[in-house]
């Protein structure tokens, strides 16, 4: 078999199918607000931990789109991508300003890039954090479970004040799937929200396993939004399944449920997350919100 042909026919179904689901709903694209984009060695690694089945994730995660960074950038763009984020996160003190660093670059020469940051509870966060939101940063990252800290750390204080102020998103992986964190779960991002209700948080993942829990939070606090990264799909239902009692809510917080994908660690084609949206049955107004109405009100 010719693997390049064979590889080319893969990529040209899968644009095909990402492409009839938004020209089906009269979109002029997706935004998709949880994709991946990181320095190619951080990247090595994660896909190397991602390949040995490490704790955080204790199962079998083969890789799908695992091509140099052009090539990702270019699929991105074939599906139809308007759109897109680099998350990026430290797992230890002294890598955030980095990344950062990093990440304006790649927003410099990647403009369909919504610019990206990060931070980790440690002297001079609200420093670096300035200097980022006033570089044009236009969404924050934040990942309890591989950072392994407390949202209500109080290094982070002055932090969330001044996203909450700016009215920058953060994107935070607060949920505790796919295995549980010391300073993961609802309670410890209630409390955070009990003291910035105005912070523009989006709950990554949907909160699972929490999903109920983390819906609730969003009922309660008007800028609270979630996104779908790998919720509703096949792997992810296998192991943790969307409670069908919740799916109300779901339509009820219409409008502040925004498309992620986790693009592209993920362990199947970019079009089975569209596909899993679909066949919730919340109609052609909920999927043109997620997929693209709800991101562009936010990000402008």
């Amino acid at each position: 078999m010719d693997r390049g042909r064979d590889g080319d026919r893969h990529r040209d179904g899968d644009r095909d199918d990402v492409v009839r689901f938004w020209e089906r709903l009269g979109l002029p694209g997706i935004i998709d607000v949880h994709t991946h984009f990181m320095p190619e060695r951080v990247l090595r690694k994660v896909w190397a931990y991602f390949d040995s089945a490490g704790p955080l994730t204790g199962m079998e995660w083969p890789i799908a789109y695992r091509h140099d960074e052009d090539e990702r950038l270019a699929l991105l763009r074939s599906f139809g991508v308007l759109r897109f984020t680099s998350m990026l996160y430290p797992h230890k003190a002294g890598m955030a300003a980095w990344l950062n660093e990093w990440a304006a670059g790649f927003a410099a020469r990647v403009p369909d890039c919504l610019h990206t940051a990060t931070f980790f509870p440690e002297e001079g966060v609200d420093r670096y954090v300035r200097q980022a939101v006033e570089n044009g940063a236009r969404v924050f990252k934040s990942h309890l479970q591989v950072g392994a800290y407390d949202a209500n750390d109080p290094l982070l204080e002055p932090v969330w004040g001044l996203l909450a102020e700016a009215g920058v998103p953060v994107v935070m992986h607060c949920g505790s799937g796919p295995a549980p964190g010391k300073y993961t779960g609802p309670e410890p991002v209630g409390r955070l929200l009990s003291r910035h209700p105005r912070l523009r948080l989006v709950v990554a993942h949907m909160g699972m396993p929490e999903y109920a829990e983390f819906l609730a939070l969003a009922s309660a606090y008007p800028e609270v939004r979630l996104d779908t990264t790998m919720a509703f799909t096949d792997f992810t239902e296998e192991f943790t399944p969307f409670p069908v009692a919740e799916r109300g809510r779901l339509a009820d917080l219409g409008d502040r449920i925004l498309l992620g994908t986790d693009f592209p660690n993920i362990p199947y084609p970019y079009a089975h997350q569209l596909h899993a949206l679909e066949r919730l049955g919340l109609g052609d107004d909920w999927l043109r919100a997620v997929c693209h109405e709800n991101a562009s009100a936010l990000f402008g």
